[in-house]
């Protein structure tokens, strides 16, 4: 699986990629990470990549020519995705994660200032992305975000694959609490159910929790567990 950010700032990417699980990715070629800078396409003797809004506004946009220069350098590879990071995208979801997951090429384009010149966008985006409801100062942490949770879908990447069963938002539920040693931590207790070995009673009470879970920190997420649950004893 091969990532391309479309970035100013290369610097703030490169060193997500140099811990624990998605540096051993790396390492074993089963991701591979590069940076494409627009500032190097810019026709401008001062390589500059940003201008004022036509119309007026506040702020400056990330300029049509250079960025669009960098996006068809980029998809010389025809198997190249382009993802834009934008408060206006559909909300990422762990199902797109799953879906993306498959591609063999995925481009972030990391925005910054005010936006990017929209005709970049309706020209080169195959999906726009919103990260969550608030506004960031450029498209890299969003981009990493989405990044980290579709490389954790590729196979191989992670050292238990049947880890990846039981995680939030699997069967649309959260994931059940967990718990370590000591059995007693500050006058808590560990569920005794949870010490005794029996798995098919563990995992009936991880599925309640599950619900419990989700019905206490997300009851948006639990109205379709319900629902779909109805739906089926109908």
């Amino acid at each position: 699986m091969n990532f391309t950010f479309v970035t100013l700032f290369p610097n703030l990417i490169y060193p997500y990629f140099e811990n624990s699980i998605l540096l051993r990715a790396k390492e074993s070629g089963i991701i591979r990470v590069e940076c494409i800078n627009p500032r190097d396409f810019s026709l401008d003797k001062h390589k500059k990549v940003d201008d004022y809004k036509a119309g007026g506004g506040a702020g400056l946009l990330m300029s049509a020519q250079p960025l669009s220069d960098a996006l068809a350098y980029v998809g010389i590879d025809e198997e190249a995705y382009f993802i834009f990071p934008a408060p206006a995208g559909k909300s990422f979801l762990q199902m797109d994660a799953k879906r993306l997951s498959k591609k063999k090429h995925i481009v972030f384009v990391c925005g910054r200032y005010e936006g990017i010149d929209e005709r970049v966008i309706e020209t080169y985006a195959d999906e726009v992305f919103s990260t969550g409801d608030f506004v960031l100062t450029g498209g890299e942490l969003p981009s990493l975000c989405m990044c980290d949770a579709i490389s954790r879908m590729v196979e191989g990447v992670l050292g238990n694959e049947k880890s990846l069963l039981e995680e939030s938002f699997e069967n649309t539920l959260l994931e059940a609490p967990s718990f370590t040693k000591p059995n007693v931590y500050n006058g808590l207790s560990i569920p005794s159910d949870f010490l005794k070995g029996n798995h098919a009673i563990i995992s009936g009470l991880k599925n309640r929790m599950a619900h419990a879970k989700t019905c206490f920190h997300r009851p948006n997420l639990y109205k379709i567990v319900k629902n779909k649950r109805n739906y089926y004893e109908k």
